[in-house]
């Protein structure tokens, strides 16, 4: 109604926001309550909102979903920064008055489909450095061992000054260790160091798949660009694990260990290629084009639909509005292949990347294959859990 009646109708309907305590600190009316006094003091005197306190969590937390248009003047509102910044100030100002805990060093929060992939252990760029890291620390009886670890998995590695850090190439940045856990410390890995290497330093290992097809063995050279894209895209399954099915090897490489995150997003292209028959990419680049040929003209055919709607009496009108629906849908779906196609040149493009990537890595390590391995004291520390 508030929308109606300021013409206010396009854009976001409303907006939500939450608010969550630490677990065990608050009852749920305190909740509510504090939740209460934050909404009235940030929207309460120009926007409609509804408080929502919920208890299915193990932490109890408040949803705020208010319209976007003001009751009082029509405007809509505005989410900056500055609004942030006084958001977090009132929670945070209204828990102090209740004796309850506040984040004192907020962090960038990772998005929701990171944070619970995260969260369900699936193969995140955090969660494989800490897998890669557990193996280099507990395979490794020294620092210098555990920095080559490291090296020969793929990743770059700065351990100077208190907060160590490493990164895989593709990255612009480091990530600090103690971001992947708060335990790890230079004196805390120190003091784990070699908890399964009691009779010497463990080896990193990249493997290749042993159950590659001879017919995608040639799919990919390195530090060519391939044009055979759909070999290229199968030659990646087997190398991931994906192919064959119910297959007992998994990657090594954390660039691929990564990449079986995005495995529904590869097998909906591999299934896209197969379904259109694009083998390489002047077949990708043919039908991208096609596509965008027919998409353009229904855009235009639409826009004819939309100029004899306006000239159409009542009866015609209805005919002619199912017509431009059933257009946009075709529309749509054209915008669907766009994507797809647009999608299949980029992957294609970062494998070719990746194994560019790991074949040098395994090409830096032979000079280093003969050498011996620097003795250390044997020590017995309990191993990073």
């Amino acid at each position: 109604m508030t929308e109606k009646q300021y013409q206010k109708t396009g854009g976001y309907i409303a907006w939500h926001g939450y608010q969550s305590f630490k677990p065990d600190e608050v009852t749920p009316e305190q909740c509510h309550e504090i939740g209460l006094k934050l909404a009235r003091e940030m929207w309460g005197d120009k926007y409609q909102i509804i408080v929502a306190t919920h208890l299915d969590k193990g932490h109890l937390h408040n949803h705020f979903c208010f319209n976007s248009v003001s009751y009082l003047d029509g405007s809509k509102y505005n989410y900056s920064k500055l609004e942030q910044k006084r958001l977090r100030e009132v929670s945070d100002r209204l828990c102090r008055e209740y004796s309850l805990s506040v984040i004192e060093n907020p962090k960038k929060a990772p998005s929701r489909p990171l944070y619970l992939d995260e969260k369900n252990g699936k193969p995140t760029r955090y969660n494989v450095y800490r897998e890669d890291l557990r193996e280099a620390i507990n395979g490794s009886r020294d620092l210098q061992h555990m920095m080559k670890y490291l090296a020969d998995k793929g990743y770059e590695v700065d351990f100077s000054g208190s907060h160590w850090k490493m990164k895989l190439p593709q990255y612009k940045h480091f990530t600090r260790l103690d971001t992947l856990d708060e335990r790890l410390t230079p004196d805390f890995i120190r003091s784990c160091l070699g908890g399964t290497s009691r009779y010497g330093n463990h080896k990193a290992r990249i493997s290749y798949s042993p159950h590659m097809p001879e017919q995608y063995k040639n799919a990919w050279k390195p530090h060519q660009k391939t044009t055979g894209i759909l070999a290229l895209y199968y030659y990646w399954c087997y190398q991931l694990g994906i192919f064959p099915k119910d297959t007992d090897y998994k990657p090594t490489s954390p660039l691929m260990k990564e990449e079986l995150r995005k495995l529904d997003e590869i097998t909906a292209q591999v299934r896209y290629m197969s379904k259109h028959n694009i083998s390489t990419l002047s077949d990708l680049h043919a039908d991208r084009e096609k596509n965008q040929t027919e998409m353009n003209k229904l855009i235009d055919y639409r826009q004819h639909l939309r100029n004899k709607v306006r000239r159409a009496t009542p009866a015609e009108k209805e005919t002619l509005r199912a017509e431009k629906q059933d257009v946009t849908e075709r529309i749509t779906e054209f915008r669907k292949r766009l994507k797809y196609a647009d999608g299949i040149e980029k992957r294609s493009a970062h494998i070719d990347n990746c194994l560019d990537q790991i074949h040098d890595t395994m090409e830096n390590q032979r000079p280093n294959r003969q050498k011996q391995p620097v003795k250390t004291d044997r020590r017995r520390e309990e191993s990073l859990r």
